[in-house]
């Protein structure tokens, strides 16, 4: 269900410090262990939510509202999934797909259709392009990764022409009655899963920490706010452990 706006516009911080383990990895570490896992995400996002993520990208693809001859570009694109679904709904929109890994910009570019897409390396705290250059921005578990939350959202609000949209797939700490239940789940699940299917215990505990210690959606509308972002929605996914998010940059 929709979940009602959060009215402050402080610069909001998590209200908890991550687990050691990650959040003082660098830069390099987090591409690191991208790159190390290229060859298992698609698979393994598949399985970690039961076959919904492609349908959630579909959903952001379509959130994104691109116009005909429009331009999209979708940060942190992994393997392409959000990239190919908006290239299926927008035949003549240009998009551009982005990510720091080279080894998920590979993966992605030996997909279908993926000829039809601008394959780019690029850093989501100082994005290569001009200011205004695209109809809508997207991006797929990109904030929880990301040292300055605010950064990178500014960074998006610059490159999106005024009207242009936002829209958000990311993780989100659980709540409600059965919260406990779902982050013992969590806890358990991901690394599990990531042994057995990925032979990567390690990389995939990095991923369960970043995803329980990651700020709740209201948290990410009030950032977006303070980026200049207006009419700043969401809604949960999954048990609460997911979220998508969407916005516009006034015209």
């Amino acid at each position: 269900m929709y979940t009602s706006e959060v009215e402050s516009a402080e610069l909001v911080r998590m209200d908890k410090p991550a687990p050691r383990d990650w959040a003082q990895m660098d830069k390099s570490g987090v591409k690191e262990t991208f790159d190390s896992i290229a060859d298992y995400y698609d698979h393994m996002n598949r399985v970690m939510t039961m076959g919904r993520h492609r349908h959630w990208c579909k959903e952001v693809a379509r959130r994104a509202v691109v116009p005909l001859g429009g331009s999209l570009l979708d940060i942190a694109t992994g393997t392409g999934e959000i990239a190919l679904a908006a290239r299926c709904l927008y035949p003549h929109a240009a998009i551009t797909a982005a990510d720091f890994s080279e080894s998920m910009l590979a993966a992605a570019a030996a997909r279908a259709s993926a000829d039809r897409i601008s394959w780019q390396v690029a850093d989501a705290n100082s994005l290569p392009f001009a200011d205004e250059s695209f109809d809508s921005v997207t991006s797929g578990y990109l904030l929880r990764n990301v040292d300055d939350v605010y950064r990178v959202l500014a960074e998006q609000f610059r490159v999106l022409k005024p009207g242009g949209n936002l829209v958000v797939l990311e993780t989100c700490p659980p709540t409600g009655p059965l919260s406990p239940l779902v982050t013992l789940g969590v806890r358990l699940a991901i690394p599990m899963l990531g042994q057995a299917i990925a032979h990567d215990r390690e990389s995939y505990k990095y991923l369960r920490d970043s995803t329980l210690a990651f700020i709740p959606p209201e948290k990410v509308a009030g950032i977006a706010r303070r980026a200049g972002f207006q009419n700043v929605r969401w809604r949960r996914k999954f048990l609460g452990t997911n979220m998508i998010l969407w916005a516009r940059r006034p015209a």
